[in-house]
């Protein structure tokens, strides 16, 4: 290929990269608020249609979409929205009720004055962050995007102080892997007190009593779980 055709090529390619990009947005953000229920099928040429942008535009960023655990890839069959009895979520909750107490043990005993004046000012951080957004129709239902994004700060840094990046880039594949059920959660379970939850958790964790924040984070981590089982013998689901 010569300079000239790599230039000429290059405003398509672009463009097609820049349409991916915003039906991934639009794709992650309808199903994380719900527009798309679990078990529900995401045709690629019904969406194309609906976006007005070509089917490899869409097949592109359900690909992304499906690499996040947002999506299933269904063979033969396209495209769905994980289903609330799907067994990752059980895997996903076992792995973070495994791990997350650990970590958070070793964070409590590691961490130094640093760390605590950060876990103070994430806690305070998502306790002033209102949880629902004046775009929500109905209180209580969908977490806003700040919001969502306070929680995950506030719990990745109560874990910091362990010192381990192995440990932090564990932790933040499995908070990604959990979002949606996480968002499921809330809508399922609408009137859970979680603020008292995390207060909870920032009072043991800068007490430094390392037993109880771990026990705290388990309780936290399995309540989540709860709402979205279910037949209660199952046991729960997914978690945080």
């Amino acid at each position: 290929m010569t300079q000239t055709t790599r230039r000429a090529a290059s405003p398509a390619a672009s463009g097609k990269r820049m349409l991916s990009e915003q039906i991934y947005a639009y794709l992650r953000d309808a199903i994380m608020r719900g527009t798309y229920a679990p078990g529900e099928a995401l045709k690629p040429q019904d969406l194309a249609k609906e976006q007005g942008v070509s089917l490899a535009v869409v097949r592109e960023a359900l690909v992304r979409v499906a690499g996040e655990g947002l999506a299933d890839r269904l063979p033969n069959r396209g495209f769905a929205v994980p289903a609330y009895s799907d067994r990752r979520w059980q895997e996903i909750a076992e792995a973070r009720r495994t791990i997350e107490p650990v970590v958070l043990r070793m964070s409590v005993e590691r961490g130094d004055i640093d760390w605590e004046a950060r876990v103070r000012a994430a806690h305070h951080r998502l306790s002033r962050t209102p949880a629902y957004g004046p775009e929500e129709p109905e209180a209580g239902v969908y977490y806003s995007a700040a919001w969502s994004e306070a929680h995950r700060v506030f719990h990745r840094t109560l874990l910091e102080g362990c010192g381990n990046p192995v440990l932090l880039e564990t932790f933040d594949r499995m908070w990604t892997a959990s979002e949606l059920a996480r968002r499921w959660s809330a809508h399922r379970d609408p009137g859970r007190a979680g603020a008292d939850e995390h207060r909870r958790l920032e009072e043991a964790a800068v007490a430094r009593d390392a037993d109880a924040a771990a026990e705290v984070l388990s309780q936290h981590l399995t309540q989540t779980a709860a709402a979205l089982t279910d037949d209660p013998a199952e046991g729960p689901v997914a978690g945080g």
